[in-house]
């Protein structure tokens, strides 16, 4: 059995009981045990193992205060591995394995997570075994092991990397990921830089990198490394140099960050790969040798573009980032427009592809929007002309119009902007003016998003690198809902190419379908918000629904409840607003809301219904009678976790009131993202945002004065999603979180690691806490320990985020988030409805209360009776978080040990289509 250093491992038989009655002793007080009397080997009782900790070691560091001098096997190193806890003591309850937090005990009871702390180091080989076996896995029981980075060596490989085509924001999150990883796992990573042209002309163009060359390049946009595009590799004579540079260093993994046409080139490189050295060595370039022993190129991609034209993944790098800067554009023009009753014309990037005017078109509540894959219709210039008119005469100030620079008519002729804006002049004499946002959208900050998703998409690719064999093909790594996945390179590309291809052919419907649920759910949300039909043709159900905001204030609520309203208009109900909360409720603050009532909500931050904290529980009487008054058949809830407490109050009540005997939906809107049912809460990306900008500035502040730490404590209650989040988003050197339990040895361990730190030339530190995350390990008390053990090596500074993570401008995501959440919320409900029309039903199964969230890849509707067993109603958490997984990421890119499950990806999948009920994920 391995044991650590400086534990000893003492083998003590039991002694018997020190004072006895005399009667029981079979021989007087020190007289020895006859030989005869003692039991064979074979028979004699196994020797309890007992464990305690070894002397105070004669020399401990002079700087440290006399209660922190631990044994160093007691300190976790920046390497090594921290030792085991000692056995259970006879009849106590053991340990659960780390990460099984909400495992049920024997006994009935709930394991409390014990996870490793912040910056904790790997596991002892030993534990492996442990840590690899999963309770509620089928395959874990019969005794298979989950896959983990410590199963994987990049000793003896080199990784290149290289970003090609146009640049992306967030594509330096990307390079970094590769690079620390890439040395993590023992491989050499080189920088290719100036893309393809660089792997051409070799010499200084190829160098190798290590972990300091890519600190403090998180924030910045665009890449580090170049971009060029490259005619020399498109030919065959210069495939043939660029596999000579390549070989020279010894380069059979290739990590190409780009887009569609990068990507296509790096698969025709990897095939040709054999021949081309095959070919060098006839030409006497390299030696016979070199070519067997560098007989294959894996190639793994990652699609950096800011278009999101690529097929096979809902989200490329950087167009998160791109939509940041639309938006903040359109917030602005926007006040301008209502001062001046403007019409205004916007042009936004995306060659062929319009996901950026359609999702901005939807996040800003646009009259009207150009699309290449969606032409409008024969008399789009009078159509669009009568809804421009018809929003003026609802008293709307302003009107906006978005054009894809690459819209075209059925004909496929181009409509540019200049040609609408002399329609609208023309037709309505409407004060008319055009922006072209330009390149504006590739540049500054990439957004919280971009970064994680950048981030785990390098990880991955770090990995499948190292699980490539000979067999297998060129892969892209891709997101699908809320997981990374492996899809083949060549099916991508060949997707990505038939939508163009079905554009040119006039095949819209084909192009639209083609382009992914992504984009087609979007359009038909959009389409659905946007046109208001007439009252004479939507059939009436003759049913009321209320929608009503509970918990915090979070930001994209306001575009949520926009959409409840208009599509629970367009399905003919009569859509009631009840205002502050179930406290409101309870009092009658209920309102019909129109269509026109909900426009530009969407930009807004903050509840403009109000909300409160406040459960139904002591107003329940009060509230059924309201239900009662106002007819209610149907409840959409948006908020946090007091609106998923108040959906189980309001279950439990249906036996005695059966006016909650209703279709009962519950939107997730909550910074803290905290709420069981879905992986992503409506808010959360506003307020890690707020994060992550906030301690990109503190950096800036840390490396200019040198030697400084700065301790941040973030908001989320128990959850530490924020700190998590925002420490692998902000590359934050620890994170101290509640799921994650840690003590005294933890934070000795991170001051040593920061010690160390400060002797390179990254001489500042970050460390996140949430706010919640130990009752006596305060942001106080870390803020002293780390001033006080810093002394003479860095100095400290602490700053409490607060309520800003709550304020401010929705982000792109949370308002498209939102208004397509609530949109298929609606729908639902209509379902429900429609099903119980005429026959008098009353709703009073478990799957007529649901929460509707993201689970992994899909959108999911879930009963509150069955999510009741998966949370912990007193710290107010999910028992299971997904974003725990990544937390060792954050660890390893700070240059910890870690152990991190590799095995969720497995074998490659291939690029299909979903069905038209399964809506987009993020």
């Amino acid at each position: 059995m391995l044991r650590p250093p400086g534990y000893t491992r003492h083998l003590r038989r039991s002694r018997p009981p020190a004072r006895l009655p005399r009667p029981l002793r079979s021989r007087p007080p020190g007289t020895p045990r006859p030989p005869a009397a003692r039991p064979p080997p074979a028979a004699r009782p196994p020797p309890r193992a007992t464990w305690s900790p070894p002397p105070p070691p004669r020399l401990a560091p002079a700087h440290l205060p006399r209660s922190l001098r631990l044994p160093p096997s007691r300190i976790a190193p920046t390497c090594g591995w921290r030792a085991p806890a000692p056995p259970p003591r006879p009849g106590a309850r053991p340990r659960p394995p780390i990460g099984a937090r909400g495992a049920a005990g024997a006994d009935g009871s709930e394991w409390r997570r014990r996870g490793r702390g912040p910056g904790c180091c790997a596991p002892a080989p030993a534990l492996l075994g442990l840590l690899a076996m999963d309770d509620d896995d089928v395959s874990a029981r019969k005794g298979s092991f989950r896959k983990f980075l410590e199963h994987l060596s990049g000793a003896g490989k080199a990784i290149g990397v290289l970003t090609s085509g146009g640049d992306a924001q967030g594509m330096n999150a990307a390079v970094r990921a590769v690079v620390r990883m890439g040395i993590y796992v023992g491989a050499k990573v080189y920088f290719i830089y100036e893309g393809y042209q660089g792997m051409v002309d070799g010499g200084s163009n190829i160098v190798e990198a290590n972990w300091e060359s890519v600190s403090s390049i998180l924030q910045v946009g665009g890449t580090i490394i170049g971009s060029a595009r490259c005619k020399a590799f498109r030919t065959r004579e210069g495939r043939l140099k660029a596999a000579g540079n390549l070989v020279q260093r010894g380069i059979t993994n290739l990590c190409v960050i780009g887009g569609d046409g990068s990507l296509t080139g790096a698969n025709i490189f990897r095939k040709e790969w054999s021949g081309l050295l095959k070919e060098l060595a006839e030409n006497g370039d390299i030696d016979r040798e070199e070519v067997q022993k560098h007989a294959y190129l894996n190639v793994v991609g990652m699609v950096g573009s800011i278009d999101n034209d690529f097929c096979g993944t809902d989200m490329t790098i950087g167009t998160d980032s791109a939509l940041h800067r639309i938006i903040e554009v359109v917030d602005a023009i926007m006040t301008t427009a209502q001062s001046h009753q403007r019409t205004f014309v916007l042009e936004v990037m995306g060659r062929h592809c319009g996901y950026l005017a359609l999702v901005s078109a939807l996040a800003c509540g646009a009259d009207w929007v150009f699309l290449p894959e969606s032409p409008p219709e024969e008399g789009w210039q009078e159509n669009m002309c009568v809804k421009l008119s018809e929003n003026r005469a609802r008293k709307k100030r302003l009107n906006i119009i978005i054009v894809a620079e690459g819209a075209i008519d059925t004909q496929n002729k181009p409509i540019t902007s200049e040609q609408i804006k002399e329609l609208v002049v023309t037709q309505l004499g409407y004060d008319t003016r055009v922006t072209i946002l330009g390149h504006v959208q590739r540049g500054g900050t990439p957004s919280a998003f971009d970064r994680i998703l950048a981030s785990r998409m390098g990880v991955e690719a770090v990995v499948a690198l190292l699980q490539a064999t000979p067999e297998t093909p060129a892969c892209v790594v891709s997101l699908s809902g809320n997981q990374a996945v492996r899809l083949p390179l060549v099916e991508c590309v060949q997707m990505t190419q038939d939508v163009q291809k079905a554009m040119d052919e006039r095949r819209f419907k084909d192009a639209v379908r083609l382009r992914g649920r992504s984009f087609e759910s979007n359009l038909n949300t959009y389409k659905r918000l946007a046109i208001k039909m007439p009252d004479d043709q939507i059939p009436k159900s003759n049913c009321n629904v209320a929608v009503i905001n509970v918990g915090a204030p979070a930001a994209g609520m306001n575009a949520a409840v926009r959409s409840a309203v208009r599509v629970g208009i367009s399905e003919g109900h009569k859509m009631f607003a009840i205002y502050d909360g179930f406290e409101g409720f309870a009092k009658g603050q209920i309102k019909e809301i129109g269509w026109a009532d909900v426009g530009g909500w969407t930009g807004q931050g903050g509840s403009i219904l109000g909300t409160k904290r406040t459960l139904p529980g002591k107003s329940l009487e009060a509230i059924a009678e309201q239900m009662r008054t106002h007819s209610i058949n149907a409840l959409l809830i948006i908020g946090g976790f007091e609106a998923f407490e108040g959906s189980v109050l309001l279950a439990q009540a249906r036996d005695s009131h059966q006016e909650f005997c209703v279709p009962i939906c519950i939107v997730p809107a909550t910074i803290s993202n905290n709420v069981p049912g879905s992986d992503i809460s409506m808010g959360s990306d506003t307020g890690l945002n707020v994060v992550v900008e906030t301690c990109d500035r503190i950096k800036q502040s840390a490396s200019g004065t040198k030697r400084r730490v700065f301790i941040i404590e973030t908001m989320g209650g128990y959850c530490g999603y924020l700190a998590n989040m925002g420490g692998l988003a902000a590359g934050a050197d620890a994170a101290y979180i509640f799921e994650e339990p840690f003590d005294i040895r933890d934070l000795q361990a991170n001051v040593e690691h920061l010690t160390e730190k400060m002797k390179t030339t990254i001489q500042r530190g970050l460390v996140l806490r949430n706010e919640s995350c130990s009752e006596h390990y305060t942001t106080d008390f870390i803020y002293h320990l780390y001033s006080e053990e810093g002394k003479g090596v860095f100095d400290c500074r602490k700053n409490v985020l607060g309520h800003m993570q709550q304020g401010g401008a929705p982000s792109p995501f949370d308002r498209n988030f939102g208004t397509k959440i609530s949109a298929r919320a609606m729908q639902w409900i209509s379902t429900k409805l429609k099903e119980a029309q005429g026959k008098g039903k009353r709703f009073v199964t478990d799957d007529c209360i649901c929460v509707l969230g993201i689970s992994k890849r899909n959108l999911l509707f879930q009963p509150v009776a069955q999510l009741k067993k998966e949370t912990d109603f007193e710290h107010r958490i999910p028992k299971e978080q997904w974003w725990l997984k990544l937390r060792p990421l954050m660890k390893i890119l700070a240059k910890y040990k870690a152990s991190y499950e590799v095995s969720d990806p497995g074998q490659l999948e291939h690029v299909h289509h979903r069905g038209h009920e399964e809506p987009a994920a993020i």
